[in-house]
């Protein structure tokens, strides 16, 4: 017959061998659109935060960054990394209650997410609710960190950052290049990502000087952009100004070709623009495309962590970094810093460890002054760049002194290149 002492000594040891086996697994809710037209984002930015997640997991310390090599999180005494990949598929909604059920059915500690800025809306008003830190690696609406919320912390830059930079881009190609621009058009999805993008550049167009000759919004996810490349035309832009997801950008390169319509620039706001499959189907009719950017292969020159790890996603995917891929690699690594000084799982002890943030810019494969929040949960410390697609490549432009190419301007013809 067991004794009583034997049997507390007993359950004792059950119940420190579960907190053992909860610590060995620390669950990440992932939210991506991993099928739809942005599919191939998705994947994209699944791999590679799967890539951050292994390094974080993994012994391998070559890389050179905090907890790259440390076999899980030392502050958790060794637990390791479990991302869980959900589709939102585009959708608000689904975005929603797959950020839901991430919370309720497999207790995530935390949530990644979800590149559609209209997505990490929703998602993260269900993690908001539910007090669950929510980390957006990669959506750049400024009305995201305008909400008062209390558990949402971005790490890139927003589009205001974005817009003042390439106002600040044709500023300076003016006074060193001699480059002026004079008439704007804006081209722009009407979902949040969009329309705020659109309202930022009308409103720092004018302020600075430039007549804006049309904006136009469209539908994301059509068949044809017929009639509004028609507008864009006829208001004989300079350049034209653009946001758009993959499967719009793809789409309305080629109307500009089939209408033979071409501005002196094509100043892209990223997203689609910068997804390895926009190169990939355009091939020398994507060269010559500007774009504002978080990220470029070429400052690995400057920056050698950056080439390290662009040389593992190669080896692992056969693919670069882009800019969306490497904020969500970057995310995970941020999530990992909160949640190792933390030591624990629970949401409060999570959310404070965010809230003192302060990791500096060596410690990134960004070209930040590093990651730290403020009041509103807003990274202060990122920084955009300028890049332009030559010999089907991403080269950064500008800032100028970064610069790895000159911008060629105006883009050649269509049968020009």
């Amino acid at each position: 017959m067991t004794s009583p002492l034997r049997t507390l000594a007993l359950l004792a040891a059950l119940l420190l061998s579960v907190r053992a086996s909860a610590q060995e697994e620390i669950r990440i809710g992932v939210i991506y659109p991993l099928t739809g037209a942005a599919a191939s984002t998705g994947i994209e930015l699944k791999n590679a935060a799967q890539l951050a997640a292994d390094l974080i997991n993994g012994t391998d310390k070559s890389l050179g960054l905090p907890l790259a090599g440390a076999g899980g999180l030392p502050g958790l005494k060794g637990a390791k990394i479990k991302l869980i990949f959900v589709d939102h598929q585009g959708n608000p909604q689904v975005g929603a209650s797959e950020a839901e059920r991430l919370i309720t059915e497999h207790k995530v500690a935390a949530i990644q997410g979800a590149y559609f800025s209209t997505v990490t809306t929703t998602a993260s008003q269900v993690a908001e609710r539910n007090g669950v830190p929510f980390l957006n690696a990669d959506s750049s609406s400024p009305a995201l960190t305008q909400r008062g919320f209390k558990w949402f912390f971005r790490t890139t830059p927003h589009d205001e950052l974005f817009v003042q930079n390439a106002f600040e881009f044709l500023r300076d190609l003016k006074a060193k290049k001699g480059i002026q621009v004079k008439r704007i058009a804006i081209f722009a999805e009407n979902t949040e990502f969009g329309t705020g993008a659109a309202k930022l550049q009308e409103r720092y167009a004018k302020e600075n000087g430039y007549e804006v000759v049309e904006k136009v919004l469209y539908p994301p996810k059509g068949t044809q952009l017929t009639s509004e490349v028609q507008k864009l035309k006829a208001s004989r832009p300079d350049i034209v100004m653009q946001s758009s997801y993959l499967g719009d950008a793809i789409l309305s390169m080629k109307t500009y070709k089939d209408l033979g319509f071409l501005p002196t620039a094509l100043l892209a706001n990223n997203a689609g623009f910068n997804d390895s499959e926009f190169l990939k189907t355009m091939g020398k009719d994507g060269n010559y495309v500007i774009s504002r950017e978080v990220w470029a292969l070429d400052l690995g020159v400057k920056k050698p962590v950056i080439a390290k790890a662009n040389a593992l996603l190669q080896a692992r995917h056969g693919v670069n970094f882009n800019g969306n891929s490497a904020r969500a690699f970057t995310g995970v690594f941020a999530l990992a810093d909160a949640i190792n000084r933390a030591g624990s799982t629970k949401p409060e002890a999570i959310q404070k460890a965010l809230q003192e943030t302060n990791i500096p810019g060596a410690d990134l494969i960004m070209p930040w002054g590093g990651i730290q929040y403020d009041a509103t949960g807003q990274n202060t410390k990122g920084a955009g760049i300028i890049v332009q697609v030559q010999d089907g490549k991403y080269a950064t432009v500008w800032p100028f002194d970064l610069a790895s190419k000159d911008v060629i301007w105006p883009m050649p013809a269509w049968d020009k290149r």
